[in-house]
């Protein structure tokens, strides 16, 4: 249970760098001037923040503008895949001919890769779908607490799936998420703000969002453990599948009535949100590999805030006391399980088998 996120951490320093041993990069790291080794990391986590929220902020723009007026969620969805299905290709071939410039995996679509990792393509496609279609029907700064329970989902599909057990503090943490969900549920439905719909959409996201995280140690073999070759085959399993869908949906007739649809803007606003969701990868597995996994959570909770603080300001709101309180208990409880996790690894690792100390003692 707690090698996890060590083995991620690895697997993210070879997609990334090309190496089989991250060990060289973090001796090599000691060596390097403390401000240059702090300027990077603030850099990248910058970089990691700046990505994400304006990732946010654009795909709401898409989703739910008054003044673009698109009701093609799955369509919007559909094209971003599209957008990373390319850019993978286009980065593999500039690989393949400037190898001492681009470092990216050579990727050929195979389609019995494809079908092995077609069952995380399920789970993948639910939860980019229902991450964009909570998006679209709740409110910027309501986003982060609609997807809170992801956290929760990880601790209870662990024990359904993997029989792994969670400690009583890791649990009290959970908690508190669960409370500050459920108050910023009550909250948002005091103001009059609150969408069922959204907030059933963000559920479904954050489990989605687990089972992503399971499956996604199960198929990484099938593509000889590259993070790009899976986000590859899982974005073109993503276009062939979302194909279906637009039709019955009928979003290809509302694209077709759409009247900004020959507009350069809205054809590069769609693109560049399609960047930002290829983008956002890279710079997660950046951030881990310049700092750590549980680093990488710990920033990500803090964009979270700030993100809502700023969702609050550009959208003019005004919320209440018991609204914030709601964020607060979500982003602390999410903080809190991070750091538990931590402290649980680490305790791991310094005392790794405390049985055998006390059989030997006892002479057994």
């Amino acid at each position: 249970m707690n090698r996890a996120p060590l083995k991620r951490s690895r697997i993210l320093h070879m997609a990334l760098s090309g190496t089989s041993d991250p060990s060289g990069d973090e001796a090599g790291s000691e060596e390097m001037p403390f401000l240059l080794r702090a300027l990077q990391i603030a850099l990248v986590v910058s970089l990691y923040w700046v990505t994400s929220i304006s990732m946010v902020f654009l795909n709401k723009y898409l989703l739910d503008s008054p003044s673009l007026q698109l009701d093609t969620p799955i369509f919007v969805t559909f094209y971003q895949c599209l957008v990373t299905v390319v850019l993978c290709k286009g980065l593999s071939i500039l690989a393949t001919c400037c190898p001492g410039i681009v470092d990216f995996p050579a990727l050929r679509l195979d389609l019995r890769v494809a079908r092995s990792v077609l069952p995380l393509s399920v789970v993948f496609i639910g939860m980019i779908t229902f991450n964009n279609l909570c998006l679209k029907y709740v409110g910027v700064a309501f986003y982060n607490v609609g997807r809170s329970l992801t956290t929760v989902f990880n601790v209870l599909l662990s024990y359904l799936l993997l029989k792994q057990t969670t400690s009583f503090y890791a649990l009290l943490t959970c908690g508190i998420i669960i409370g500050g969900f459920w108050l910023g549920v009550d909250q948002e439905g005091a103001e009059g703000t609150l969408s069922l719909l959204g907030t059933v959409f963000g559920v479904l996201a954050s489990l989605c969002v687990s089972l992503n995280a399971i499956y996604t140690k199960k198929v990484l073999p099938a593509v000889d453990g590259s993070i790009w070759r899976l986000t590859f085959y899982n974005n073109v399993n993503a276009c062939v599948l979302f194909l279906p869908l637009l039709l019955l949906l009928g979003e290809l007739q509302t694209l077709w009535d759409f009247a900004q649809l020959g507009s350069a803007h809205f054809w590069g606003v769609m693109t560049l949100g399609g960047l930002f969701g290829f983008a956002i990868g890279y710079v997660a597995g950046l951030q881990i590999k310049f700092t750590s996994p549980l680093t990488h959570n710990v920033s990500g909770t803090a964009k979270a805030c700030a993100q809502t603080v700023l969702a609050v300001l550009y959208y003019e709101e005004t919320k209440s006391f018991l609204w914030w309180t709601s964020n607060l208990l979500v982003l602390g409880g999410s903080s809190a399980y991070t750091w538990v996790r931590g402290w649980e690894m680490k305790k791991v690792q310094e005392d790794p088998s405390p049985k055998e100390d006390e059989k030997s003692a006892m002479g057994v």
